[in-house]
């Protein structure tokens, strides 16, 4: 049975198995740590019967004053405008380590985060996932995420390979009773252009 805890410092050696994936986006142990001294009643993590960690979610709150993150098997925040109808979840990584995929954990992870963006008050809940990477498009696509738009070169290239472009993808939540966060943009936007 998986456990949802809280995330402790003693984590941040034990995620390796989640991490070392060519597809999760990483970050460095002062992101983290800067986190968990801030905001830890946000950071929790999915951990097998065994104590191996299965996953994990940061969910960042950014009003302006106030960021708050939560940290299961995906990261994210929530930001935006109120007034602009723009105030949403955003999932800042979802990552589940491979030897636990496919057991629906990052669904549930996923509408954990959209639990909390719904009593947060967000219009919706967004993400950037890269266009190749098609098990994951997929696997949101299932979970009713559209593609909002193709956002050019977000991704930074190792090896001299070209930069990869990124799909902003999003679901609506019931505050947006006519869905107008989701109605895609027709043309590519570059990373500059993203507020």
């Amino acid at each position: 049975m998986t456990t949802l805890r809280a995330f402790t410092c003693d984590d941040l050696f034990r995620f390796n198995n989640i991490n070392l994936d060519p597809l999760t986006e990483t970050y460095g142990i002062p992101f983290y740590l800067q986190y968990l001294a801030h905001w830890p009643e946000y950071f929790i993590v999915a951990e097998a019967p065994g104590g191996e960690l299965m996953g994990y979610i940061v969910w960042q709150c950014i009003t302006p004053k106030v960021l708050m993150l939560c940290m299961f098997t995906v990261m994210g925040k929530a930001e935006g405008s109120v007034a602009r109808e723009e105030w949403h979840g955003h999932v800042t990584a979802l990552s589940v380590a491979p030897e636990f995929r496919r057991l629906g954990l990052a669904a549930k992870l996923m509408e954990l985060l959209e639990e909390i963006s719904e009593k947060k008050g967000g219009f919706f809940v967004d993400l950037f996932v890269r266009v190749s990477n098609q098990v994951a498009v997929n696997m949101y696509k299932q979970l009713g995420y559209s593609v909002y738009r193709t956002v050019l070169e977000y991704y930074s290239a190792s090896s001299g390979e070209p930069d990869e472009d990124a799909y902003d993808m999003r679901k609506a939540l019931s505050r947006d009773t006519e869905k107008k966060s989701v109605i895609p943009l027709p043309h590519p936007v570059r990373p500059e252009d993203i507020e």
